[in-house]
């Protein structure tokens, strides 16, 4: 795999984390003979965040001043170049900004055990990477209440304007081995 710098002079300073914690060890395997979670690192730190670790203070966060950026490990090949504009969306909006991807399969609504109607996909999104919060969302909380992605955005949207990205097709969510076949053999140069 080649590690690129991307240089965006544009791009805010901001504090960001790759969360690999309760993901068990699938952000361990490797995808283009790195782990998963290194590739994550490397595509935050690209696109212009100071990758901290999880285990930061929050009041530290707070008094940066800086905007916070949580990239999943479970999205290892999200582009440097898409994390840095949500990150700049978030920053000249004051929203927090979550990268999310179509939802291709099909749903079906489930009531007392019987399978009924189609859910129409095109109200429908996955949760993917990053969750931007700009500096007003970081003062507010006094931590992040959830580390699951979906939960998380949940509960933002219940305190804070919350604005939908759809992130490219490389930066899909992997939750199996096959994924992260399909994932890489996406991402191949």
């Amino acid at each position: 795999m080649t590690h690129d710098p991307f240089d965006a002079p544009d791009v805010p300073p901001a504090l960001g984390s790759v969360v690999e914690a309760d993901r068990g060890s699938l952000p361990f395997a490797l995808i283009h003979g790195e782990a998963l979670v290194t590739c994550a690192v490397w595509g935050l730190g690209d696109s212009g965040v100071t990758p901290v670790d999880l285990g930061t203070e929050w009041a530290g966060l707070v008094d940066s001043g800086e905007p916070f950026v949580l990239h999943d490990a479970l999205c290892p090949m999200t582009p440097a170049t898409f994390i840095a504009s949500c990150l700049v969306t978030a920053v000249e909006r004051d929203v927090v900004v979550v990268g999310v991807r179509p939802v291709t399969d099909t749903v079906k609504v489930v009531a007392d055990g019987v399978v009924g109607s189609t859910v129409d996909r095109a109200a429908l999104v996955s949760v993917a990477s990053p969750i931007v919060l700009p500096p007003s969302v970081v003062a507010a909380l006094d931590e992040l209440p959830t580390l699951d992605f979906a939960d998380l955005v949940d509960a933002l949207r219940e305190r804070f304007t919350v604005e939908l990205v759809e992130a490219p097709p490389t930066a899909r969510r992997v939750a199996s081995l096959e994924d992260v076949r399909v994932l890489e053999a996406l991402t191949s140069a």
